[in-house]
C-alpha cells in the first residue's frame, strides 16, 4: 500500500525534533553533527535566535497578502539584494526551482520583445542541476531526471562541460542565454574556474546572449562572497537564489539588470506565495547578517580550517577518500567506496553528509559553526572511515 506522504525519496531512519545551531536532535536526546545544512539552506544554523524572533514578531502580525497588493517587507529585502549585488530588481518566489523558471521566461521574453523572437535556445552544461520541473530538468538534461517525463521542453542545447570548442560552435544567433553555476551543487561540488567565467563572460557580450547564474546552493555567503561569482569579478544578467536566503523558509529571488527584466512587464509572470511578509521578514534578517563584511571573511577562515582538516581526512584513509574540492563552506569529498556506504557510516558516527553527483559527499555545514565543531565533524567522519575499512 503506498503511504501517505508520495514515496519519491529515499529517507533516511532519522527523525529530527529540534535543530540547535550545527546539531540535529531526536526525540530520544540523540545529537547529529549537521554538515548538511538542509542541503545549503540553514546558512545560520537551526533556530538562529535573531531569526527566531523575527519570524515570531511577523507572525503575529500579519502572515499573507498576495501579490495584489504592496508588501513593504518584500520591497526592503530586494533593495538589500539590490545594493549588495549587481541586480537592479528582482521576482521573489518559493523555491530555487521558480527562480530558475523565471530566469529561462526573462531570457525568451527579453529576446521578444527586442524583436529577436528566433533567439529562443538556452545553452547549459552537463552535470548541471536547476530543480525538477519540466523546464529545469530538460534545461539539465540528464538522464537520471529526464526519464519518463517526456516530451521535454523544447529549446535547450546540453553541452559538454569544459569544451570550449563545442561553447564556440553553439553560440549562433539562435541562442538567448547560457545557465551556469559558478560551483556545480548536485553535480559533485565543481567550481567553475575563474578564467571560465570571464571566458563565458566574454563570450556572452560578443554574442549578445544573456549571461544567467545559478547560485542557488553556491550563493548567500556559502562560499565566503555574497555570491560566488563575486570571486571572479564578472557580473551575470541574471542570477537565481533560494535556499540560504530563507535558512530554512520558503524563499528565492530572480535577481537582473534593467536590461535583462525589460521584457517582464506586468501579467508576464506570477506568484501567489511569492515574497509574502513572512518569508522577506526572514529574508531581510539573513542579509542582515550574511552580508556583513566580517562574517564573510569568516566563511573564508573556518573553510580554510576545515578543508585542511580534511586534506588530513584523506591521506589517512586512501582506500575511503581520494580528495577534497570544493569553495568556502561548499566542499565535496570524492570517495573510493560508494558514496552512500560514507554517508551511512557518517550516521553511526552521528554526523550528517549529503550525497552528490561524481562519487561525491557534499559537506555544507552552517556557515556559523564554530572551529571545535568543524574538528569534531572531521574526527565523526574518521570514525565513519575506520569502521568502513574494518569492512573491507
Amino acid at each position: 500500500m503506498i503511504p501517505a506522504v508520495l514515496p519519491t525519496y529515499s529517507r533516511a531512519k532519522m527523525s529530527f525534533e529540534t535543530g540547535e545551531g550545527s546539531w540535529l536532535i531526536e526525540r530520544d536526546g540523540t545529537r547529529y553533527l549537521d554538515m548538511g545544512a538542509g542541503i545549503a539552506v540553514t546558512g545560520l544554523g537551526h533556530a538562529h535566535p535573531a531569526l527566531v524572533k523575527v519570524l515570531q514578531d511577523q507572525a503575529s502580525q500579519l502572515w499573507h497578502t498576495s501579490n495584489l497588493y504592496q508588501m513593504p517587507n518584500q520591497e526592503a529585502l530586494a533593495q538589500k539584494l539590490c545594493d549588495a549585488s549587481f541586480a537592479d530588481t528582482m521576482f521573489f518566489t518559493n523555491s530555487g526551482a521558480e527562480a530558475m523558471e523565471c530566469a529561462i521566461k526573462m531570457a525568451r521574453k527579453y529576446w521578444y520583445d527586442k524583436g529577436q523572437p528566433e533567439r529562443v535556445n538556452i545553452i547549459t552544461f552537463t552535470g548541471s542541476f536547476h530543480g525538477r520541473t519540466l523546464a529545469t530538468i530538460s534545461a539539465a538534461g540528464a538522464e537520471k531526471l529526464t526519464t519518463g517525463f517526456g516530451p521535454l521542453l523544447e529549446g535547450f542545447i546540453n553541452l559538454p562541460a569544459g569544451d570550449h570548442d563545442a561553447l564556440q560552435a553553439a553560440m549562433d544567433d539562435t541562442i538567448a542565454a547560457v545557465i551556469v553555476e559558478p560551483v556545480q551543487g548536485e553535480g559533485g561540488i565543481i567550481p567553475l574556474p575563474d578564467a571560465c567565467l570571464k571566458g563565458l563572460r566574454d563570450l556572452c557580450d560578443s554574442t549578445g546572449a544573456l549571461l544567467v547564474l545559478d547560485e542557488i546552493q553556491c550563493g548567500v555567503g556559502r562560499t565566503g562572497k555574497l555570491f560566488a561569482h563575486e570571486w571572479s569579478g564578472i557580473t551575470p544578467d541574471i542570477m537565481a537564489v533560494a535556499k540560504g536566503i530563507g535558512n530554512g523558509f520558503p524563499l528565492g529571488a530572480c535577481l537582473a539588470t534593467e536590461d535583462a527584466a525589460s521584457g517582464m512587464t506586468a501579467g508576464t509572470h506570477g506568484s501567489t506565495y511569492g515574497g509574502n511578509p513572512l518569508a522577506c521578514a526572514v529574508g531581510c534578517a539573513v542579509m542582515d547578517i550574511v552580508a556583513d563584511h566580517d562574517f564573510l571573511a569568516e566563511v573564508s577562515r573556518k573553510s580554510g580550517l576545515l578543508r585542511q582538516s580534511l586534506e588530513g581526512l584523506v591521506a589517512s584513509h586512501p582506500t575511503i577518500f581520494e580528495l577534497v574540492r570544493g569553495a568556502g563552506l561548499m566542499i565535496g569529498v570524492k570517495c573510493v567506496v560508494p558514496n552512500m556506504d560514507v554517508v551511512n557510516a557518517g550516521y553511526g558516527a552521528q554526523v550528517l553528509t549529503v550525497p552528490g553527483g561524481d562519487n561525491v559527499i557534499r559537506l555544507l555545514p552552517a556557515m556559523t559553526i564554530s572551529d571545535e565543531e568543524i574538528r569534531e565533524a572531521v574526527d565523526r567522519l574518521d570514525r565513519a572511515a575506520t569502521a568502513l575499512e574494518g569492512k573491507e
